[in-house]
């Protein structure tokens, strides 16, 4: 009879830092460590608080693990509410909205997941054309790292 084999991951330490990005649609994010390092991954399954609390800046508490796939947060918990978007244009110019800033080729990545998510009949030159314009447009309005 055949032995089954047991994974523990290794349960590193309590760590806090700041959630870089969480899609609570999909269930996961990244948390930047304050100590820095290495972006550690966190599921929706080990959230401690509410899913719509978790914007980028806010600042949490974590275990953290050691996976066969990399670093993961366990039992995160949130320390203090990141900043939040103005209801429109009455915010403020103090008011600091904290985003991802991606690469020309992350935009493009992630702007074909969409499309191909949302309308699955777009060909492929039409896809071209769409990411192309909102390119120009991203680039216009500093929406892009350099």
């Amino acid at each position: 009879m055949g032995k089954s084999l047991l994974v523990v991951d290794e349960v590193l330490g309590l760590v806090s830092g700041k959630v870089l990005r969480f899609d609570d649609v999909r269930g996961y994010g990244f948390i930047a460590p304050d100590d820095g390092g290495e972006d550690v991954f966190m599921h929706a399954n080990d959230l401690r608080d509410e899913k719509f609390l978790f914007t980028p800046g806010t600042t949490v508490e974590f275990d953290v693990v050691e996976g066969d796939r990399g670093l993961k947060a366990t039992g995160v918990r949130v320390l203090e509410r990141g900043p939040t978007r103005s209801a429109g244009p009455a915010g403020g110019a103090d008011d600091e909205v904290m985003c991802d800033v991606l690469s020309p080729r992350e935009l493009m990545q992630e702007l074909t997941e969409a499309l191909l998510e949302a309308a699955p009949t777009l060909t492929a030159a039409q896809i071209v054309q769409v990411r192309q314009r909102i390119a120009k447009l991203a680039h216009a309005h500093g929406w892009l790292e350099s």
